[in-house]
C-alpha cells in the first residue's frame, strides 16, 4: 500500500496559498485516478483508491491533514502506524522555496531544510520517507519567505502550476511503482518549467 500526503493549510482562506499547492497536487491525483471521496479521518481528509501500474493496481490512500501545516506530522504518523506502513511506503508532496517555480525534484530521506511541515513529519516518522518537491520559488529576500508561501499564486502562475499539477496526476503510474527518478522525469517532461528570474520572483513578492 502507498500513503500520498499532501501539505497545506486547511481551509478556504489558505486554498489558493503558495503553501499549499501540495493539497492541489493530491487533489488532482485523487480526481485523476477516479479515487473515492474525502472522508474525515487521521486528523485529516483521506481518500482511498488505487493507481494502475504496469504490474496491476497499487492500493493508496490520499491523506490531507488538517492540523495546520505546520503539524502535519501528527496526521501522517497516525496513519502510517494505522496501516503499519515503512517510511519507504510515504511519499508528501509539498512546496519548495529553494527550486524554481515549476521545477519538480524527488527525494529520499534528508533534512527538512528550514519546512517546519517536513521537519514536523520526520519528527513523527523519522526522515525516510520520500519526497515530492513542488518548486514555488524563493521571494529573494528570507524577511519575505512567511509572506510568499501564504500568499495566493498570481495568475500568471497558473501557466505552470495547472500543467505541473496535471503532470504530477498523469505521471503517477511510475511513483506508485517506485520508480521515484523516472517519475521525476516523466512530470519534468509533461511540464517542463522556464527558468526563473529572481528579480521578478523578489518584485512580485513585494
Amino acid at each position: 500500500m502507498l500513503l500520498i500526503a499532501g501539505l497545506g493549510n486547511p481551509g478556504q482562506t489558505y486554498a489558493k496559498n503558495r503553501h499549499n499547492i501540495g493539497f492541489m497536487a493530491v487533489d488532482e491525483i485523487a480526481r485523476r485516478w477516479g479515487f473515492a471521496p474525502y472522508r474525515a479521518k487521521f486528523q485529516g481528509f483521506a481518500a482511498e483508491g488505487a493507481i494502475e501500474t504496469a504490474d496491476g493496481p497499487v492500493r493508496t490512500l490520499i491523506l490531507k491533514p488538517q492540523t495546520f501545516y505546520n503539524e502535519a506530522g501528527r496526521a501522517v504518523g497516525e496513519a502510517l502506524k494505522f496501516y503499519k506502513l515503512d517510511p519507504a511506503d510515504l511519499v508528501v508532496f509539498y512546496d519548495e522555496i529553494d527550486l524554481a517555480p515549476g521545477r519538480f525534484r524527488m527525494k529520499a530521506g534528508g533534512g527538512a531544510a528550514g519546512n517546519n511541515g517536513v521537519r514536523s513529519i520526520t519528527s513523527q516518522v523519522g526522515p525516510h520517507f520520500r519526497r515530492a518537491r513542488l518548486g514555488t520559488g524563493h521571494p529573494g529576500d528570507k524577511a519575505l519567505v512567511h509572506g510568499h508561501v501564504l500568499s495566493d499564486f498570481h495568475k500568471a502562475d497558473l501557466k505552470w502550476v495547472e500543467p505541473l499539477i496535471q503532470a504530477v496526476a498523469d505521471a503517477a503510474p511510475l511513483l506508485a511503482a517506485g520508480e521515484d527518478e523516472k517519475y521525476q522525469t516523466e512530470v519534468m517532461r509533461l511540464a517542463p518549467a522556464e527558468k526563473a528570474d529572481p528579480r521578478k520572483l523578489a518584485k512580485d513578492a513585494g
